[in-house]
């Protein structure tokens, strides 16, 4: 009986065994089928959120794509633009290098420029000087030649203009005697010679002048007529009374030749005053004086402003030493010589 009873029950926990594995496999094929379908829905979100990323990915990716193109081309272009600034900075630099080298070079050409002006101008002032004692264009050519230098305002010019100065001084130092004034003065008396008046013809000019106008104011024609009558009869013997001892009566000839001599004695004083002879411009003046006193009429205008003149003239002192200015251009050609041996 009991191992009838142990049957039975073995044969009842049989199949209750069996419905309880049966359950449990019906319950884990439900979780399982639970827990695919659940996978399943979780997989395909994330594939399909994969997907949208790999999507977006892709998109950005496009997009990063294209902006490495476009900033290569732009870094490209920036490089050949940083190439071509770089070549036109080098070019820049190159002509910065060559209008620097010119300009030093027109500087010195300029330098040289104005000191051989300078020096060609001094050279001509000194001929003057020596020459024709022209103090004048002398003191001209030195204040030109310091201005130039005083505009250029360079630190090398100071021991040219301090020599200039020393001749501008010496210069200015000098007697006031207007040389070419003076000549022109004199050129001007010779050439009026021929329009002084000789004495003798202005005494027989003006005295049947005179006897003409009385004879004119006389009252009616017979009168006037024997007035004419008369005075031509007078003109036969004519006696006239000279104040000085000895007459000065010329025959045409003579009278020109006096005039032509009158000239040479002006032009020789004229040169005298140039070659800076004092005694024979004096000793010019003083016989050219004398000789307009005693054969030309002393009362006339023209032989009075020629007197004058003269004795202007002949107070004037031209026989002072005429100075040099070969301090400037000594030191004007030491500059040239120094600069040339240092460039």
């Amino acid at each position: 009986m009991d191992q009838q009873r142990a049957q039975g029950e073995t044969r009842s926990k049989i199949p209750r065994a069996l419905l309880l594995g049966l359950a449990a496999l019906a319950l884990a094929l439900a979780l399982s089928a639970l827990f695919w379908l659940d996978a399943r829905s979780r997989i395909g979100a994330t594939q399909e959120e994969l997907a949208r990323r790999l999507h977006d990915i892709e998109a950005d990716a496009r997009e990063a794509r294209s902006l490495a193109r476009e900033a290569q081309a732009g870094m490209r272009e920036a490089q050949a633009k940083g190439a071509q600034l770089e070549a036109r900075l080098a070019e820049s630099q190159s002509q910065q290098l060559a209008l620097e080298a010119l300009y030093q070079d027109l500087s010195r050409n300029k330098d040289e420029w104005q000191l051989a002006e300078i020096e060609q101008v001094l050279a001509i002032a000194s001929q003057q000087l020596q020459l024709s004692g022209n103090v004048r264009a002398g003191l001209l050519a030195l204040q030109l030649a310091e201005a130039r230098l005083a505009r250029a305002d360079r630190p090398q010019f100071v021991p040219v203009r301090r020599a200039l100065a020393r001749d501008i001084e010496r210069l200015k130092a000098l007697p006031a005697l207007d040389l070419p004034g003076t000549s022109l003065k004199l050129d001007r008396l010779a050439a009026a010679v021929d329009s002084l008046p000789l004495a003798f013809e202005e005494r027989a000019d003006r005295k049947p002048a005179a006897k003409g106008k009385a004879g004119a104011a006389e009252a009616g024609f017979w009168s006037r007529l024997g007035a004419e009558i008369w005075g031509e009869m007078r003109q036969l013997v004519i006696v006239r009374k000279v104040e000085t001892p000895d007459a000065p009566l010329l025959a045409p000839p003579q009278a020109y030749f006096l005039r032509e001599n009158l000239r040479l004695r002006l032009l020789n004083a004229r040169l005298s005053l140039l070659m800076r002879d004092e005694a024979g411009y004096r000793e010019d003046l003083r016989s050219a004086q004398a000789w307009i006193r005693r054969y030309f009429e002393p009362r006339s205008k023209q032989t009075a402003d020629a007197l004058a003149q003269l004795r202007q003239l002949a107070a004037a002192s031209v026989s002072f030493e005429m100075p040099t200015i070969s301090d400037s251009l000594e030191a004007v050609r030491g500059f040239k010589s120094r600069r040339e041996r240092g460039s």
